[in-house]
């Protein structure tokens, strides 16, 4: 049985991206004293990108080690090396060409116009051959045990690439999987799946606007992981749901401390 999701509830989504920046340099900071080095999983889309633009602003970004911090993402758009519609594309831009990173360890997900060309299987294979390479016996299986993967959390309650009812949200034995037919463009991508997901330590859920209150509202009401993927996505030790007050506008109090707000 997992732990019950935390909920910290911000005012605006500007706040929830600098508290949440703040929140992953302490916690980036504080793996790297504990273990040498740390391992996040990114996310894309306008609060993932939201959080890595307050990153690269903040004042605090500098206790990082970045040389000694491995980045992975959780789904990617299958499109050409360099298209600014690729998550990596948009993170170089909010933050990591700004810092100091070691790029052998910043592991971006194969490209269309890559090794693999137009086959994404082959591409998400490579993907979790590259997890499971990096995986030490301590974690157990197949992928690292990240110390935050973050997730944002779409209106019809999808996570990385794992929409309700389709095929990679069933998915309980590979890592990554291909996905066709995305119901938002574009339709082909590579994404964690659920397993891989909830090797993570702490996974963090972005939710911010009145467009994903309704999806706030089904994945903590008890939801099934199928019909509503956000359901299922949880860390090891701590799952963590940060929203702004109108994601969090069809909660009830009760699931979440008022001093949050």
């Amino acid at each position: 049985m997992t732990a019950a999701p935390q909920l910290v509830v911000h005012r605006d989504k500007e706040l929830m991206a600098q508290a949440a920046a703040a929140r992953l340099i302490t916690k980036v900071v504080d793996a790297q004293a504990a273990r040498g080095a740390a391992s996040v999983v990114l996310t894309g889309g306008r609060n993932g990108n939201g959080l890595l633009a307050a990153l690269s602003s903040s004042p605090a970004r500098d206790a990082v080690d970045w040389s000694r911090l491995d980045l992975w993402w959780g789904d990617e758009r299958f499109l050409p090396e360099g298209d600014p519609e690729r998550n990596v594309t948009q993170a170089r831009e909010a933050l990591l060409d700004s810092v100091p990173l070691d790029p052998s360890r910043v592991h971006a997900m194969p490209a269309s116009d890559g090794a693999y060309g137009s086959d994404v299987e082959a591409a998400a294979a490579a993907y979790a051959a590259e997890l499971a390479a990096a995986a030490q016996p301590e974690d157990h299986g197949p992928v690292p045990t990240f110390d935050v993967l973050m997730l944002g959390v779409g209106p019809d309650t999808h996570v990385a690439s794992l929409f309700p009812e389709l095929p990679a949200v069933r998915e309980t034995e590979r890592t990554v999987v291909g996905v066709h037919g995305a119901p938002k463009p574009p339709p082909t991508r590579i994404s964690l799946t659920l397993p891989a997901i909830r090797a993570a330590r702490e996974v963090w859920l972005l939710a911010a606007g009145e467009d994903k209150a309704q999806a706030a509202q089904i994945a903590l009401s008890g939801a099934g992981e199928i019909q509503a993927p956000a359901a299922g996505a949880y860390g090891r030790s701590r799952t963590l749901w940060l929203l702004d007050g109108a994601a969090a506008s069809k909660l009830p109090r009760s699931l979440y401390p008022p001093a949050s707000a």
